[in-house]
């Protein structure tokens, strides 16, 4: 059951990263002027962004207690403080999308932009490009260094992290952008 659950989610990781990839390579397409493949990922979810973004800080959460709660992995220090940028976005984001408070898009992205830059450290730790600080090797057994999980070659739990983050950083940024796009049709309306 532990290792099917982690194959799943490590599958889950790579279309992830399947996903953020192409909504990267359509963003640079827009960025040099060719607007049509990010405009029709846009029409495609136009309204559902904050529920992607859900969905996604979901998994993320349920996913990381899984791995503590259930397969027994322990959260070494840098775990703790992507938790702390992953967690409160699976509650904030089911509240904003069930409010549809776009607005509150771009303040959240706070979380996954400061999870992300953790998660891009731990991988430097992990791969021992960064040394573990002393606060690591106390947190958990083997500190930051250990690879609870290597699925496909490279898809540990911070790479699942950074995965996350990386979407999330996507889907909100989209809702912010389709927050100012509605409030400018509001105001253009009641002219």
């Amino acid at each position: 059951m532990t290792q099917h659950t982690i194959v799943v989610l490590a599958a889950l990781g790579v279309a992830g990263q399947v996903l953020a990839g192409v909504a990267l390579v359509f963003a640079a397409l827009a960025a040099i002027g060719f607007r049509a493949p990010l405009e029709a990922v846009r029409s495609a979810i136009w309204g559902y962004e904050l529920w992607a973004a859900f969905i996604v800080s979901s998994i993320a959460t349920g996913g990381s207690l899984f791995f503590s709660e259930i397969a027994n992995f322990i959260p070494c220090e840098l775990c703790w403080y992507q938790r702390i940028c992953m967690y409160p976005l699976s509650i904030l984001t089911l509240f904003a999308a069930i409010r549809g408070d776009f607005k509150l898009a771009r303040y959240l992205l706070l979380f996954p932009v400061l999870g992300a830059g953790v998660s891009i450290y731990h991988i430097l730790v992990e791969n021992g490009v960064v040394h573990q600080s002393t606060a690591c090797l106390v947190s958990a057994p083997g500190g930051c260094t250990i690879e609870w999980i290597d699925k496909f070659g490279y898809m540990t739990i911070p790479v699942l992290t950074l995965t996350g983050f990386v979407l999330l950083i996507e889907l909100l940024g989209l809702a912010s952008a389709s927050g100012e796009v509605g409030e400018a049709n509001v105001e253009s309306a009641d002219a």
